[in-house]
């Protein structure tokens, strides 16, 4: 029965042992100094010269010139992006919607220990990212605790403002350094969240960063470093309609999409950069219901009439649309194109093929240059019945060419829409300033995403993203999942926010997803529109618990149990499935066994027990129902029978399940 760590592995100690698999022979270790005893203190090391030798002469060091990207303190920030926690999340039930069953959450707190907690559980399990983090214009509120801040002094050295003798580079009153330090305290705030941000995409995900004039050069070259060059989708321009900046200058009235994907094979293969036609989905929804009619007194040509007056008589739809007023007998969607070919000069020999009239078996009319396609394709066409023959053989036959062939475009470079959706959320009685687009975050869940992915935004602000998912699964019957982070910022008091009532940016979130989930519910009862709130806090466990050889023997009785007071069973339940990698949004249950309560999770994939004096009754009950994982508190036996007796109950009953203790 092996303890649980209850905090997050580090991730440079993870790179260190993927790095030992490969060169085990480039490890060393060295003296780093002395202990109060003069006994020297070793700790690991990498041999430089070795490495070097493994990998060639590609190996650049010192002055070499290179080519580089970097400002004060990225270091740090990619030591902090390394580093565990043991940092937890616990539920807030009180405000969740339809806790028991959702499979949403809503996690209030610092996002970079968030990305952190998650980074197991949900490692290459995320399908799409799509934030919209501080765009930096001089005004943003950097009210992340990452202790970036890089002291005068240290900045000074750091950025070379100084001369080895002391000397003065840049006179501080022209503003330069200023201007540096501006753009440093942003890039040490984005780089370590996109590091994290990285390994929680699936092989196939993407992610998406708004962004504006002020640093979308730096967020570039930050996502080339993190993501690749090679994964770069491009950067949509969103043409606000609503100018700003100075106005005897260049008026300003766009933004910045930037998408980069974590493979980008893999993504072009699943998902080629196109989405839905709104008209074309709806069409084929009106033919589905016009053709569900046909029966008794209702055939296919009244169903036929019937649409083609119904496609004409929509306003918005054009004219290439208006020509798709047919539906054949199964019930599809279609137009006749022309099969000839479409250039001047004359096709090959083999665009020259007859094709036979199906019931006269009579050659039709070819085409004078011939038809577009060769012989093998014409076959192909008409296997699949894609080929319009007329009445007999004097008619030239015509393509099928089905809606369901042409449902999809591609993302445009250029999105024309207003600006962000402020009356929108003012009509909820939520006035938050400058929120995401409602539309476009739609328009990309459903481009971008499949009906049971994951979607995350750790700049959640006022969850426009929340109700993005929530609208398309809707409109497509489908299960998305949505995590949504944010920092519980208080509202300034002067703000529109505060006046309305809201105390946190987070509690005007949450009220916006329950608000629009409410409206849905009403247009389509089965969409999950509920949410689990969970909020970062520190260890459920106190420090004895991952410092037990420090734990002098006079604290021993105060430090009987390990867990923190106040501390609730589904606290150690939420932390236990964060190492475990059960995803926190799978069903709990909670059951009685013996007497004592336990939560049943995912179906019976995790079986806890948190209660004190446990019996073998309750244990052996556990073990017979043969979870895949078991947690107990150490301490909660009932006696040390129980205790010397768990392992053989489950060797006996269930010596598959992974038994934990906290």
């Amino acid at each position: 029965m092996d303890q649980l760590k209850m905090r997050t592995e580090s991730l440079a100690d993870k790179n260190f042992a993927l790095l030992r698999e490969l060169f085990p022979n480039v490890f060393t270790e060295k003296i780093v100094g002395y202990d109060d005893n003069g006994d020297p203190i070793v700790e690991r090391g990498v041999d430089a010269d070795l490495l070097k030798a493994e990998i060639g002469n590609n190996v650049i060091a010192g002055n070499e010139e290179r080519y580089t990207f970097t400002w004060p303190g990225k270091k740090k920030a990619i030591l902090l992006s390394n580093e565990a926690t043991s940092a937890t999340l616990r539920p807030e039930k009180e405000k969740s919607v339809d806790y028991p069953e959702t499979e949403n959450l809503y996690i209030e707190g610092d996002n970079l220990e968030v990305l952190k907690i998650l980074q197991e559980t949900y490692l290459g399990k995320i399908k799409m990212i799509y934030i919209d983090p501080p765009y930096n214009t001089g005004k943003d509120s950097f009210v992340y605790d990452d202790d970036y801040a890089v002291g005068n002094a240290a900045f000074n050295r750091i950025s070379g403002k100084y001369d080895e003798d002391g000397n003065v580079l840049f006179d501080m009153r022209a503003n330069n350094e200023s201007n540096g330090r501006y753009h440093t305290d942003w890039l040490n705030m984005i780089y370590p969240r996109l590091r994290l941000a990285k390994n929680l995409l699936s092989e196939d995900g993407i992610i998406l960063i708004n962004m504006d004039e002020n640093e979308i050069t730096n967020l570039q070259k930050v996502c080339a470093e993190i993501f690749g060059e090679q994964n770069d989708l491009g950067t949509i321009v969103w043409d606000k309609r609503n100018p700003k900046g100075d106005a005897r200058g260049i008026s300003v009235q766009h933004e910045y999409i930037v998408l980069y994907a974590r493979n980008r094979n893999a993504f072009l293969e699943s998902c080629p950069m196109q989405r839905p036609k709104k008209n074309a989905a709806l069409m084929m929804k009106k033919a589905k219901s016009v053709f569900a009619k046909i029966g008794t007194g209702y055939t296919l040509e009244d169903a036929n009439e019937e649409y083609a007056q119904w496609v004409k008589s929509q306003p918005d739809f054009s004219g290439g649309e208006k020509a798709y007023c047919k539906i054949d007998e199964n019930g599809n969607v279609y137009r006749g194109v022309s099969m000839a070919w479409p250039n001047k000069k004359k096709a090959p020999d083999d665009y020259f093929v007859p094709l036979l009239h199906p019931v006269t078996g009579k050659p039709c009319p070819l085409p004078e240059r011939g038809w577009r396609n060769p012989s093998a394709t014409m076959k192909e066409l008409l296997e699949k019945g894609l080929i319009l023959f007329g009445k007999d053989e004097s008619t030239q036959p015509t393509r099928k060419y089905l809606l369901a062939e042409n449902r999809y475009e591609n993302i445009p470079s250029l999105l024309y829409y207003g600006g962000s959706d402020t009356a929108l959320l003012e009509g909820m009685g939520i006035p938050f300033d400058t929120p995401k687009a409602l539309e476009i975050c739609k328009e990309h869940v459903l481009s971008f995403t499949g009906k049971e992915d994951i979607i995350l935004d750790f700049f959640a602000g006022s969850s426009t993203l929340a109700q993005a998912v929530m609208e398309a699964n809707e409109a497509e019957n489908a299960r998305r999942k949505f995590i949504m982070v944010q920092i519980p910022e208080a509202c300034h008091e002067e703000s529109a926010l505060y006046r309305a009532g809201y105390q946190t940016i987070c509690e005007a979130g949450e009220d916006r997803i329950r608000k629009a989930g409410a409206a849905i519910k009403k247009r389509k009862a089965d969409v999950d529109c509920g949410f689990r709130v969970l909020r970062l806090a520190s260890s459920n466990m106190k420090d004895v618990y991952y410092t037990p050889l420090q734990t002098r023997q006079q604290s021993l009785f105060a430090l009987a149990d390990n867990i923190k007071e106040g501390r609730t069973p589904e606290d150690l339940l939420f932390q236990a499935m964060l190492e475990l990698g059960v995803l926190l949004s799978s069903k709990i249950e909670e059951k009685q066994i013996a007497g004592k309560k336990v939560f049943h999770v995912a179906d019976g994939l995790l079986l806890a027990c948190f209660d004190n004096a446990v019996t073998e009754e309750t244990v052996k009950a556990i073990a017979k129902k043969k979870p895949q994982y078991a947690v107990f508190r150490d301490s909660g036996m009932a006696n040390d029978s129980v205790a010397a007796n768990f392992e053989q109950i489950f060797k006996t009953y269930s010596p598959k399940t992974v038994r934990k203790v906290l």
